[in-house]
């Protein structure tokens, strides 16, 4: 595979807990792209919503990184000391954004049809883009998309391969900060990924359909757009995304270094399809790159 002469990736683990065997496997992925393509690797905490960091779980992230022989580039970043980032593109999107006044109730209200059967996913139908009402108080902060014609976005998945979405008629204006007085989720990962020079991004395909409004976002604040790739997600015996509010278990207990190879890592390696046989974790490194490599022959597939 040809190296490519500029590449910036990047691993940004919310501190909601120890990682478990899903998030290593997107942190697994992400590593051997960088390394594969002779880039660096960066982390960052994704701490932007305060309320659900549980205390100590950054570092027991980056203590189980080095573990598993992933050594970053850099210094690690925290997005709870990058605010003024933040706030100097809400103020750069000028018009684009507006105080919306409505909750979860009244949005999903909004969507009933006629059988009272709900929308799937909550999509804003633009109540307060001209104006809150009388009474109303500006609860969150959201950025108008396109109406006419509907903003449609598509790009090509390393992984997935097309996507295209709609996001006029699929998500509508969507939140950049929050009621509750948080920054949102969309807004600090676009503005770190520029800040940072980020060009290759290698996730969970959970965030696959959050990529066109980061997208859009990046369009509106003149950004850079990355290269994409969305590895497939743990799910547990019901289905459900393998996550803290699903139960998952954190894989690094402090336990000997050959059980975290036996009993982690080489199951995240296999659930990528990288058939790693190494009895050491050097070793393991070793053998996982030329095997991503060769995997990234294969690709695009579907998820």
């Amino acid at each position: 595979m040809t190296a490519r002469t500029s590449y910036i990736g990047r691993f940004a683990p919310s501190p909601t807990g120890p990682l478990h065997i899903g998030s290593l496997v997107a942190a697994m992925a992400s590593y051997l792209d960088a390394k594969v393509h002779h880039g660096q690797w960066l982390v960052r905490i994704e701490d932007v919503d305060v309320g659900r960091n549980v205390p100590g779980a950054d570092e027991h992230i980056l203590a189980s990184l080095r573990r598993c022989g992933m050594h970053w580039d850099g210094e690690v970043t925290w997005q709870t000391q990058r605010y003024t980032l933040y706030q100097q593109a809400m103020e750069q999107l000028g018009d684009l954004v507006y105080p919306c006044g409505c909750s979860r109730r009244e949005i999903a209200d909004s969507q009933l049809n006629l059988t009272g059967q709900q929308a799937q996913a909550l999509i804003y139908p633009g109540i307060c883009r001209d104006g809150l009402a009388p009474g109303k108080v500006g609860r969150a902060l959201r950025l108008k998309v396109p109406q006419t014609p509907h903003c449609v976005l598509s790009f090509e998945d390393r992984w997935a391969g097309h996507y295209s979405q709609d996001l006029t008629a699929e998500v509508g204006d969507f939140v950049l900060h929050r009621a509750d007085g948080y920054w949102a989720y969309q807004l600090a990962v676009v503005v770190d990924d520029g800040a940072q020079g980020i060009t290759d991004i290698v996730r969970g395909a959970d965030l696959l359909d959050s990529t066109p409004r980061q997208l859009y976002l990046q369009q509106v604040l003149g950004l850079p757009q990355p290269t994409y790739l969305h590895v497939p997600v743990v799910v547990n015996d019901v289905g459900e995304k393998l996550s803290k509010q699903t139960g998952a278990q954190a894989f690094d207990t402090g336990a000997d270094p050959q059980v975290l190879l036996r009993d982690a890592m080489l199951p995240a390696a296999r659930f990528l399809s990288l058939d790693i046989q190494a009895e050491t974790i050097d070793a393991f490194w070793r053998d996982a790159t030329p095997a991503w490599a060769q995997l990234l022959q294969t690709l695009p597939r579907q998820p």
